[in-house]
């Protein structure tokens, strides 16, 4: 039913090259375009075609356009599409904007967004976009803004402070301006500082490259930015995020394996709610778990700080009925 509704809208289409999917960008012009990158194999892509079906009848000047990811692999690793579902937004054939993973209620606010340009409405969303930087701004004692991620950097500036920080052993976590162009612009604006990388601590703006060479040249940089934790006291605060914490590879929306696909169906089902952490984001956690819990594979499972097992343990628990009480901490 739902398929014979799309086709009849001439704004949902669907691009299975990179020559029909720059075509279509082309033709889009400075409208907003926004592509699904998905997988048949992964519900949530269906789910969220639904979404965006729905938005298509809403938009009819935006275009909806699907690629199936593995069949378009040149457009999937020019655009770095490293898991299904991710939603790039373009304008003028250029990508203003991305999001990652199954989030509904996130891609109806950004294809609001988008899709009215230069319009009055744009000016009351400026309030709610600062109140969102102020928020990423202390997500943590320490924040970087920058280019690429810490393991893996994407300009020259960004991969030489990622260097000064760990060289000097600073705790910080860090944002991707090259994922949110509204993040990217907005920010220039409310720290009044016009290029990334940017540092912050404790939510007030450090600078950028060429202050924190000063701060560490002159023997400042240690004082001025919180000093890294050990990785065993790192490793004990992640496991214990959450009751019933689950590391694996992807995220409770976008699985990046079948066994850690495998293991989030068994726990949907359980009906108890859990965390999960993306071993892929994070290199020294990912070697550094193995050798803490001695256990060489993931996912790996914990429940009150303590590991259950991986994928097998948990479907034995499943078969055996104990997997509920084994979750709530009760057995």
């Amino acid at each position: 039913m739902y398929s014979q509704r799309e086709e009849k809208m001439a704004n949902l289409v669907e691009a299975t090259s990179q020559k029909q999917f720059e075509e279509f960008l082309t033709k889009a012009g400075k409208c907003l375009t926004v592509a699904h990158f998905h997988a048949a194999w992964a519900p949530q892509c269906g789910q969220m075609n639904e979404v965006m079906a729905e938005l298509a009848k809403e938009h009819t000047g935006t275009t909806f356009l699907k690629l199936e990811a593995e069949a378009v692999p040149e457009v999937s690793e020019k655009y770095e599409i490293s898991s299904v579902p991710t939603f790039l937004f373009f304008k003028a054939g250029e990508k203003v904007d991305r999001l990652d993973g199954a989030h509904a209620a996130e891609l109806t606010k950004k294809v609001q967004r988008l899709a009215v340009n230069g319009s009055p409405a744009g000016a009351a969303e400026v309030p709610d976009l600062n109140e969102r930087l102020k928020k990423l701004i202390n997500a943590a004692p320490c924040m970087l803004f920058m280019k690429g991620s810490s393991q893996e950097p994407r300009c020259g500036f960004s991969r030489q402070i990622v260097g000064l920080l760990k060289e000097h052993n600073i705790q910080f976590s860090s944002f991707d301006i090259l994922s949110d162009e509204e993040v990217r612009q907005g920010l220039k604006t409310f720290s009044n500082w016009p290029t990334f990388p940017q540092l912050y601590v404790n939510g007030d703006l450090v600078g950028g490259l060429d202050i924190v060479k000063e701060l560490a040249a002159s023997g400042e940089l240690e004082n001025t930015c919180p000093k890294a934790v050990s990785l065993e006291q790192r490793l004990k605060t992640v496991i214990n995020q959450s009751p019933v914490m689950l590391f694996m590879k992807g995220n409770k929306e976008a699985a990046r394996c079948g066994f850690s696909r495998q293991i989030l169906e068994i726990l949907n089902g359980s009906g108890v709610d859990y965390g999960t952490f993306d071993i892929l984001q994070d290199e020294e956690v990912r070697q550094g778990l193995k050798t803490y819990s001695n256990w060489p594979t993931y996912p790996q499972l914990y429940v009150k700080g303590e590991l259950i097992g991986g994928l097998d343990i948990v479907k034995e628990l499943k078969e055996s009925g104990e997997l509920v009480s084994v979750l709530k901490g009760e057995s």
